[in-house]
């Protein structure tokens, strides 16, 4: 779901006063909001350089588009494209150079940003993206003389914690009745239980599946999958507001029982959370999409021709960063600056 570790530059023309210019950054390295982000850049010229300005900026930036057909009702249909975007964080860093000049060989410049504390997690879809960028740059008179972009991931945080430190075991429950050699009957039962439903990226997703087949048949099949339901906020040319929902399986885990006739059993599972996640949340206003979660049981029933689900919802939640030390918590182990400056 992320654009993490992705970098590009533009290429020079020969004999270029600058040879090159990198970017420095701990390679794989998750980021959450509200923590600080180190690096360098390192430019290494051909020549001395006058008047150069070399900088460092921290982007990010999200957009969604999508094409929507009105007008069905009266018998013809076109489409309309619906988008919006929105800018969350953008921070510059100018290198001061001594004397206004570089001589030839290799300069590095140190740099760190703070990011905000609060943000989207870094996300990609075919309907929208949210992305986050460091890019270096190199300026000689009123020219661009060398770019390197380098993206990161970054993991959103909220304050559910905060305010759900306690939490219930959860239960849910469904049941059918279903009909099998044409007269006969049965029930299926399925239950699933929990300790919590409220989850970190990166964590795993414990819980226990009790099947009761009060029939006269075999249960041969059971599917548990995540599912991700994001809701996108687009305008129209004219400024209509428009919201469109797209579901995608996150994950998926298939268990093959041999439940007989008028038997039970239980199945423990865990489903194991990416490392960048969007967090749930409910749509604001100047949010461009906001996402919730499901857990969903699924007994397929083949010879009935129907099947059993049962849904829990599931809450992600990053863990919330210790803004007084710029730390993040337990649980997000990651390399911060030991200041707080921007």
């Amino acid at each position: 779901m992320g654009e993490g570790g992705g970098c590009s530059s533009t290429p020079q023309p020969p004999m270029s006063v600058v040879k090159s210019i990198e970017l420095v950054l701990p390679k794989d390295v998750v980021y959450p909001a509200g923590s600080s982000i180190e690096g360098q850049v390192v430019l290494i010229l051909n020549s001395t350089l006058v008047d150069p300005v070399v900088k460092v900026e921290l982007v990010g930036r999200g957009y969604v588009e999508w094409n929507e057909e009105i007008g069905a009702s009266r018998d013809y249909s076109r489409d309309v494209i619906c988008n919006n975007k929105a800018d969350y964080v953008h921070k510059t860093k100018t290198f001061p150079v001594e004397d206004n000049w570089l001589s030839a060989g290799s300069h590095t410049f140190d740099f760190h940003f703070n990011l905000p504390p609060r943000l989207p997690s870094t996300f990609a879809s075919k309907i929208g993206h949210v992305s986050y960028f460091v890019q270096a740059s190199c300026m000689g008179r009123e020219h661009v003389l060398a770019k390197k972009r380098t993206y990161l991931s970054i993991q959103g945080t909220s304050d559910f914690h905060q305010e759900n430190a306690l939490q219930s075991p959860v239960f849910v429950e469904a049941e059918k009745k279903v009909s099998y050699n044409c007269c006969m009957q049965g029930t299926i039962c399925l239950q699933i239980q929990m300790e919590k439903n409220t989850f970190a990226p990166g964590e795993g997703i414990v819980f226990t599946t009790e099947i009761s087949n009060h029939s006269g048949k075999s249960i041969k099949t059971v599917v548990f999958a995540l599912y991700a339901h994001v809701r996108y906020e687009g305008f129209t040319p004219k400024a209509e507001r428009r919201s469109r929902e797209d579901s995608s399986e996150l994950l998926r885990q298939e268990a093959n029982t041999q439940i007989a006739p008028f038997d039970a059993t239980k199945i423990v599972s865990t489903l194991n959370l990416p490392q960048v996640l969007s967090v749930s949340s409910s749509t604001r206003d100047g949010e461009i999409m906001s996402t919730r979660y499901e857990l969903v049981s699924t007994v397929h029933l083949p010879w009935s021709l129907t099947c059993v689900k049962a849904k829990v919802p599931i809450i992600v939640t990053g863990a919330p960063v210790d803004t007084a030390g710029c730390q993040p918590l337990e649980g997000a182990a990651l390399p911060v600056s030991q200041e707080c400056q921007n």
